[in-house]
């Protein structure tokens, strides 16, 4: 069940994200993939910034948003 909700959040996120930074969509495979690894950036960077958001699930799409925002700026960045 944790899978599941593991690639739900991944996939909402990395939709959201790239609503948020255009042109940067990989397709359903690369946003879940996108809002994955946004989870885990915003895991490890936001709370050393001592930036809590709140919990539940809602607050891990949030958390997984901006660590997908994060990815697909830096992203954004080496492809230039």
């Amino acid at each position: 069940m944790g899978l599941i909700v593991w690639l739900i959040v991944g996939a909402v996120a990395g939709w959201l994200a790239g609503l948020i930074v255009r042109g940067y969509g990989f397709g359903i495979l690369g946003n879940i993939v996108v809002g994955i690894v946004g989870a885990l950036i915003a895991g490890w960077l936001l709370p050393r910034l001592g930036i809590v958001v709140g919990g539940g699930t809602i607050g891990e799409i949030i958390n997984a948003v901006i660590g997908a925002v994060i990815l697909l700026l830096i992203i954004g960045l080496i492809r230039r």
